[in-house]
């Protein structure tokens, strides 16, 4: 894992929310119009439409409504951004009826079901302090059911330094699982060169873990 110079805060709660009332969700670092390689690793991961997936960070993406698209139909997308979610709820109109939105903080968030499907593309790489990371990955562990998958996709150790206007951590397949622990294997690691719309690129490292 590569950590940046300094370690401030975390993101306030009011820096998403300013991000997405600013800008919509084309508009965005992050943003794809077809998450190609999650949705390939959730359907390598072998996940039924009656898995229970949960987005982590989903905020505005257009995961959901590809995974709506495909059958599946126990669906939870967290963020810390209602102005996130909210974009997505209008984007997909009465189809974000079949899904569940959480507004959370997922380091203090404390999950009242399990999941067979755990995704963030968006969250832990901006998790530069060790305790706030302890606390996902605590959350993380209550949250999942034995046999769950994990796709986390992170800056890889060449990727941005900052994202955001914030400080990143970058990661290889060996430091991301040092950070899961042994309770959870790896089982496909693949990396994305994402292209931002302001044309800049990030290399993100996609991992793929089993419990």
């Amino acid at each position: 894992m590569s950590l940046p110079d300094a370690t401030p805060p975390e993101p306030p709660r009011q820096h998403w929310d300013s991000i997405y009332s600013s800008k919509t969700s084309a508009e965005v670092s992050w943003y794809q119009p077809i998450p190609a390689l999650s949705l390939s690793m959730i359907r390598a991961s072998g996940a039924q439409p009656s898995a229970s997936i949960i987005d982590i960070g989903g905020g505005a993406s257009t995961l959901p409504d590809h995974l709506l698209a495909e059958g599946y139909r126990h669906l939870t997308v967290l963020d810390l951004a209602a102005a996130a979610l909210h974009q997505s709820r209008q984007r997909l109109g009465p189809s974000a009826d079949q899904i569940q939105w959480l507004v959370a903080d997922i380091t203090t968030w404390h999950p009242t079901t399990r999941y067979d499907l755990w995704h963030d593309r968006a969250v832990f790489h901006f998790l530069t302090d060790p305790a706030a990371r302890s606390a996902y990955l605590a959350t993380l562990k209550n949250a999942l059911n034995p046999g769950a998958t994990i796709i986390l996709a992170t800056f890889a150790l060449d990727g941005p330094e900052r994202c955001s206007g914030l400080p990143v951590c970058r990661y290889s397949p060996q430091t991301l699982a040092s950070e899961l622990g042994p309770e959870f294997t790896l089982i496909e690691t693949a990396t994305e060169d994402h292209h931002t719309p302001s044309g800049t690129l990030q290399r993100f490292l996609y991992c793929r873990f089993t419990r």
